[in-house]
């Protein structure tokens, strides 16, 4: 019986040590697969941010052909979009800076239609209008599918028994992308 108990013990605890080893690889590959969805989401508020910068340049050039004396606006569109374009892919909190101080240049630039008929007839600036109203549609949808691909990492990151692989194996929490006090809302597109 001494013997068989000698057997038996050291097959426990390997067999524990092998399920404690399992069950650490089954939760870093899943705060892996979190982090991979983090970087995706991520990537999905860039490229239709991307989409967003694409378009000013159209805009400008279009509000331009009617009201060539509003040349501050211009300047501060343009200036704006390039800030916005430098923060792309950057860390979060200087890109919704850019980005805030880009939604409050176009606010600008759409508000010069309103004084200028000829604009607001213009098909082409509606077209615009139209096109960025969708893009910011679609940049609020895609924060928020970030926001949550955050938390659900933040979530097992800080949540037990994750947070023990986690921190064995540097994982951390990620950031959200906050919208800054000026771009919490859409940006004023009137038809």
């Amino acid at each position: 019986m001494s013997n068989t108990l000698l057997f038996l013990v050291p097959t426990v605890l390997v067999l524990l040590v092998v399920g404690v080893l399992l069950w650490g690889v089954v939760i870093y590959n899943r705060l892996v697969a979190r982090r991979q969805q983090v970087a995706a989401s991520g990537a999905q508020v860039d490229v239709q941010l991307k989409r967003r910068h694409d378009l000013v340049p159209n805009l400008v050039e279009t509000v331009r052909g009617y009201a060539v004396h509003e040349r501050g606006t211009f300047e501060a569109v343009t200036a704006a979009r390039g800030s916005a374009v430098a923060a792309l892919g950057g860390p979060r909190e200087p890109q919704a800076q850019a980005e805030a101080a880009l939604g409050g240049a176009l606010s600008r630039l759409l508000a010069i239609g309103e004084a200028y008929p000829d604009l607001r007839a213009s098909a082409t600036f509606h077209a615009l209008q139209s096109e960025l109203a969708d893009t910011e549609d679609k940049i609020a949808y895609a924060r928020q599918f970030l926001n949550g691909s955050v938390q659900g990492l933040n979530t097992a990151v800080q949540s037990f028994p994750s947070s023990v692989v986690a921190g064995l194996t540097g994982f951390g929490p990620a950031e959200y992308f906050r919208a800054a006090d000026e771009d919490r809302g859409p940006v004023a597109v009137r038809f």
